[in-house]
């Protein structure tokens, strides 16, 4: 495989271990659980509403009463 660490790479391998526990990695995804799909469920409402006005939207050749 590799060569040996010896006694110092074997000290300080041990002691980096701590740093890939699971309570470690990947915080902010299991921080925020729903954060993911509201975005998504978000964005699809945005390009939805642009869309309905985009369609709908009232025509500017009528006469205004002002």
């Amino acid at each position: 495989m590799g060569k040996a660490l010896g006694p110092t790479g074997e000290f300080f391998r041990r002691r980096d271990e701590w740093r890939k526990h699971p309570m470690l990695t990947n915080q902010f995804r299991h921080a925020t659980p729903g954060l993911r799909i509201a975005v998504v469920a978000f964005g699809i409402y945005v390009a939805g509403e642009i869309a309905y006005n985009k369609i709908y939207a009232p025509s500017h050749t009528s006469p205004c009463s002002h």
